[in-house]
């Protein structure tokens, strides 16, 4: 055998013992490859957001509740820097009251609210329909699942849930403030 060979062997089997650990390593709730949303590019949500304290919401641009994309915004801008991110998905399940195409639900909340947080795929959060994602995340909140739109669930930095809160309580609320900052300083 030859040294190249055994060269590009010995690689081959760092980089799979490397994506193997990266794997492993992956908090279940964060395993998900989601596509941006009105785009191509699938985004791993563990590679990206792993470490992070993140807020997972179901979104839509037609309801009464859509003006709480200007405080998650604000949320967002607030503790980014500390590690904290916001994630949008926008959702059909509760009243159609989502865009008829991603990217117009995209040009409403960056013109509309100037979001700024990462947007992803229309998906299903609702119990019965639920994407992996949401399934996942309302199983982990013993079955709170999403009842309307702008229900938000909170990871700490291990990926672990550590709140959920209905779309009545909105983005401003300190009982979810306190949840962030204790996941923040954790």
């Amino acid at each position: 055998m030859n040294l190249n060979k055994i060269g590009i062997q010995c690689l081959i089997l760092v980089i799979s013992m490397t994506t193997l650990k990266a794997q492993a390593d992956c908090a279940p709730l964060l395993d998900h490859s989601i596509r941006q949303l009105a785009g191509e590019k699938v985004d791993r949500l563990c590679e990206l957001y792993q470490n992070q304290v993140v807020m997972i919401v179901n979104t839509a641009s037609k309801c009464g509740f859509t003006p709480q994309f200007d405080g998650l915004e604000k949320l967002y801008k607030k503790h980014k820097s500390e590690g904290f991110v916001v994630l949008g998905f926008p959702s059909k399940d509760f009243g159609n009251q989502e865009y008829a195409s991603e990217s117009e639900t995209a040009d409403f909340c960056r013109l509309t609210y100037g979001v700024q947080f990462p947007m992803y795929e229309t998906m299903h959060a609702k119990k019965g329909k639920a994407d992996p994602l949401f399934k996942g995340l309302a199983e982990a909140a013993d079955n709170d699942y999403p009842s309307w739109n702008f229900h938000k669930y909170i990871l700490d930095r291990n990926g672990k849930l550590v709140g959920s809160f209905g779309s009545f309580t909105g983005p401003s609320s300190k009982r979810m403030e306190r949840v962030i900052l204790e996941a923040l300083e954790g």
